[in-house]
């Protein structure tokens, strides 16, 4: 119900969709052929862009820093790791992804139990933490780098800002960008675009009400009343529990990507 009123709305005005995922998990999520049924797309907070299905930029944290920048950050992070006294160190001590650089001190080719026993040993020494604030020091306002220690074993080095206001550079000529978010809380991945100054922001917490919001904004002229439904016999709880926990989050994840913007030739 979602995408047919999607299609719908994008005879109106001009739709996209922007998520922090990259283009495989969305096309699960939206289906293998969603490049080509919005107008603007955006994979990984905006590094990948299409328009009209068609890829439009393609960026990396390799182009953001250049190859002398990282070469002094990687060199910088193996002499760290190299003098570090940790019980074990295997290898593969960096992962190069699109939009980021993961960092693991003891090396991502361990063993689960050894990352296991690392995960324990960081807990009580802070061995990460400690890295993260050389890190900081030395490349954090120089570089613009941001640093997220997540998971047992790293931590992941990217640069300042490359959240889901990044895919508002591409559509610098549209006049009014309407967002539809439900992680849009202060520490959301949601919030910065929420609540950045060329957006409004609408936060929703189910794919109704994405739905009613679009219905009142842009076709309130041509949707006609629903009748609303006859009220079904009240499920047993246990049955209750499971669908929500299994459909729920599935469907709100499409409707808290949804950017409406209205182009000025619409």
């Amino acid at each position: 119900e979602m995408l047919e009123l999607m299609k719908k709305l994008r005879s109106k005005v001009l739709i996209g969709v922007v998520g922090g995922s990259n283009i495989v998990k969305q096309q699960g999520q939206l289906g293998a052929d969603c490049l080509n049924d919005f107008d603007y797309f955006f994979a990984e907070n905006g590094l990948m862009a299409w328009h009209n299905g068609k890829e439009l930029a393609k960026t990396s944290i390799k182009d953001q820093l250049g190859e002398k920048n990282i070469k002094e950050l990687v060199n910088f992070c193996l002499r760290y790791i190299a003098d570090l006294d940790i019980p074990v160190k295997r290898g593969t001590f960096f992962e190069f992804r699109n939009g980021m650089i993961n960092c693991s001190p003891i090396g991502r080719n361990c063993s689960q139990q050894e990352r296991d026993e690392f995960e324990q040993y960081d807990n009580k020494t802070g061995v990460r933490a400690a890295f993260v604030k050389a890190l900081q020091a030395k490349f954090g306002e120089r570089m613009g780098l941001t640093f997220s220690i997540g998971g047992q074993i790293s931590f992941d080095i990217f640069p300042k800002g490359w959240d889901k206001t990044y895919c508002l550079r591409y559509i610098e000529d549209v006049q009014t960008v309407h967002f539809f978010g439900d992680k849009t809380d202060k520490g959301g991945n949601d919030y910065e675009i929420y609540t950045h100054p060329r957006t409004t922001g609408h936060s929703v917490k189910s794919p109704d009400d994405t739905m009613r919001i679009v219905r009142e904004l842009f076709l309130k002229d041509e949707e006609p009343p629903i009748a609303p439904k006859p009220p079904a016999p009240a499920p047993a709880p246990e049955a209750s529990s499971g669908l929500g926990a299994l459909i729920i989050p599935c469907v709100v994840a499409i409707c808290a990507v949804t950017l409406v913007m209205l182009h000025p030739s619409f």
